[in-house]
């Protein structure tokens, strides 16, 4: 066995797809979202790939007997999502704090904490939880910080429903209705829309960062404004 081609193929989607089938591709969803060491799988890609192989394009993608069944996907993969990110919510309720207080830990960072808990008062638990299954690693990392932050359970589940649903659904679906356009590029194309879908996913972040750095500068402005000046007012 050729142990160097595996780990190549670990991290390409499309040789995912063809090697593992339906069942599998339920179980790399699980890790990733709830298995840290999941973070390197390709998620967004691997939903996308999982799609054609369920269109009329699947033969001409994969080869021959690649096809899967649709239901069985739209059905497992939001439900392996949710379940995993539920192990990470739970894993970093109950052992996030000692994870974290780690220094020398290779995984988590105390950084982690810092950034997710500004990634919350800024979004809110709702978005947060939301936005980050379209965000490769983060959607990984976030939920075992949201245990560690003591998000509620219930809070949590809700929108961690939604998301999970909402980023399977809407990948699985690319890829089953847009299979046979995207057939005869999908080996150049694929990774450039994977981060149009990322980049369109993290938007209202990156207007939030722009407005903060706004609301900075005006009041720097503002603050350094000559004593002399009309709108000068006196302490």
């Amino acid at each position: 066995m050729d142990y160097n081609q595996l780990a190549v193929n670990l991290l390409d989607a499309k040789s995912l797809v063809s090697s593992v089938g339906a069942i599998g591709v339920l179980a790399i969803i699980f890790a990733e979202t709830g298995l840290l060491v999941g973070f390197f799988f390709p998620g967004d890609s691997l939903l996308i790939l999982a799609g054609v192989a369920a269109s009329s394009a699947a033969t001409e993608v994969f080869g021959p007997g690649a096809q899967m069944n649709i239901a069985l996907l739209l059905i497992g993969t939001p439900i392996a999502a949710v379940a995993g990110a539920q192990l990470g919510h739970a894993f970093g309720t109950k052992m996030g704090p000692r994870l974290f207080d780690k220094p020398d830990s290779k995984i988590f960072r105390r950084e982690y904490v810092s950034k997710a808990e500004e990634y919350f008062a800024k979004f809110g638990p709702a978005k947060a939880v939301v936005l980050a299954r379209f965000i490769p690693v983060v959607r990984t990392f976030l939920n075992p910080v949201a245990g560690t932050l003591e998000m509620p359970a219930r809070t949590f589940f809700v929108w961690n429903v939604v998301g999970g649903v909402l980023w399977t659904e809407s990948m699985l679906l690319i890829g089953y209705f847009f299979g046979d356009a995207m057939a005869p590029v999908i080996d150049k194309y694929l990774i450039p829309a994977i981060l149009l879908i990322v980049l369109i996913s993290v938007s209202p972040i990156i207007v939030e960062v722009i407005r903060e750095r706004r609301k900075k500068k005006a009041a720097g402005a503002e603050a350094e404004e000559p004593v002399g000046g009309g709108r000068h007012r006196r302490g």
